[in-house]
């Protein structure tokens, strides 16, 4: 049978895809579904075609699965944010470590892989675990004035300032911001145009120190803003308001923050703590966004590192120095990397912050680094740890690392079919998968962190 786009069809939901949606299979060709949970009975309508499967829209629950729950937040279907909100909990957490298990095993060419994985370390209390937010702000068909985040794959501002998976604050800035505007005739910017004032409202929360920041994106500078001692005494009404600046982009591209800061009341950054570690943060710093779960991840890391005191370890794309700073607690010497040059002066600054002393930092692309510093000097390391981006590391990098012969390599990944391409690639030079611990750091998104202990086969 063929189908055709905008034909409508019965599907029941027999499998998930990569990213949490449904698949089903009518006459034995498969649809993709956003929305559905596997045991539901869809009306759906087939929105695009391939050769062997295609995609198609949730038009009517005829019958819903056992795991589908009534989503928390009213907007998370059309939002872009959470796309698993209507799948229990249970299920999200099982789907996860399904995820991971089978890029091991079909990516990475493991057997047995299951024997080697703790069970899925899941929150208590999935809702309201993000630090950072980034509200984009424009305007809705009638000409009101909107924040909230953008629908899947588009620019269309889906209203919502009481996400449910942010924190609590954002509501009472949020209404803070779009009223000063309003009465002051504040305008949105446009992206279509390139006119307009306010392009996004970025926030971050210390969840140990219970500081707050909020961050006015601009197409100008803080001058442009009318009126905005009083916005500032507005938001210091808030408990643990430290931090409002303003950050400058006049670029027209898709990149939220520019590169000036301009502060408008108290520093520039505010701190928050991970274990007995404590960093100060940024409008434009990099710092995991969920910190209960981080700890959970950071100690897995720890760990698995089985640092005693004597190690030398390598920390490559470093970030603000987060892992290094963490590890450099029990580890003789750490070195971290990271391309990013404001992050290594934010990572050298959260040393000192911690009296930390034995953490030297880096910066450069990881796999032109490490490689230099091996050739040219000869560097040791009883542990590498690697907590690269979703396009996993560097295949130069991968070489250098095996050269190197670390005890252990401790590798941390958002992204688990990267993850299992390089493991097969250190497994095929020496190196055995001993352990596996998947995190839920992105509850009711299909993300999820891995932590991955890999040790060197003595010949």
């Amino acid at each position: 049978m063929e189908f055709k786009k905008n034909q409508m069809a019965e599907v029941y939901i027999d499998d998930m895809g990569n990213e949490g949606e449904g698949i089903g299979h009518v006459d034995g060709y498969a649809l993709f579904l956003k929305n559905a949970v596997v045991g539901d009975r869809v009306q759906a309508k087939i929105i695009k075609t391939k050769k062997n499967y295609g995609y198609a829209r949730v038009e009517k629950v005829l019958e819903p699965s056992k795991d589908r729950v009534t989503p928390v937040c009213p907007v998370a279907r059309p939002c872009g944010g959470c796309t698993l909100q209507h799948l229990s909990y249970e299920k999200q957490l099982e789907f996860k470590f399904r995820k991971v298990k089978n890029c091991l095993e079909r990516i990475g060419g493991l057997k047995d892989i299951e024997d080697k994985m703790e069970p899925i370390y899941g929150m208590e209390e999935p809702y309201h675990y993000r630090n950072k937010a980034q509200f984009p702000v424009g305007v809705n068909k009638a000409g009101d004035l909107v924040a909230g985040f953008y629908a899947g794959k588009s620019h269309q501002i889906i209203p919502c300032i009481d996400c449910a998976i942010q924190h609590p604050v954002n509501q009472r800035i949020l209404k803070k911001i779009l009223d000063h505007m309003e009465k002051n005739h504040i305008q949105a910017y446009d992206e279509k145009t390139g006119n307009g004032l306010v392009r996004h409202i970025v926030t971050r929360v210390g969840f140990s120190t219970g500081e707050v920041m909020v961050c006015l994106v601009l197409n100008g500078t803080k001058k442009k803003f009318r009126n905005l001692d009083q916005l500032t005494d507005s938001l210091l009404e808030i408990e643990g308001m430290t931090s409002i600046c303003v950050n400058v982009n006049r670029e027209r591209t898709n990149k939220i923050l520019g590169d000036q800061i301009q502060e408008v009341y108290g520093p520039p950054y505010i701190y928050d703590d991970i274990g007995n570690v404590r960093y100060q943060i940024g409008p434009l710093s990099f710092f995991q966004v969920n910190p209960k779960q981080t700890k959970v991840l950071y100690e897995k890391a720890m760990e698995y590192a089985g640092l005693t005191g004597d190690e030398t370890v390598w920390d490559l794309y470093c970030g603000i120095g987060t892992i290094s700073l963490f590890l450099a607690q029990k580890a003789k010497q750490v070195y971290g990397v990271e391309i990013v040059p404001a992050a290594i002066d934010d990572a050298k600054i959260n040393a000192k912050i911690n009296n930390i002393t034995n953490a030297e930092f880096f910066v450069g692309k990881a796999e032109e680094v490490l490689p230099r510093e091996y050739e040219r000097n000869g560097v040791y390391a009883d542990v590498i740890v690697v907590d690269p981006p979703r396009k996993g590391c560097d295949k130069k990098l991968l070489d250098t690392m095996v050269q190197m012969k670390p005890k252990r390599i401790v590798y941390v990944s958002c992204d688990p079919a990267t993850l299992a391409r390089d493991v097969k690639i250190l497994g095929e030079n020496g190196y055995q998968v001993s352990k596996v611990s998947v995190v839920d750091q992105f509850s009711h998104s299909g993300h999820v962190e891995t932590v991955v202990l890999m040790s060197r086969v003595e010949k």
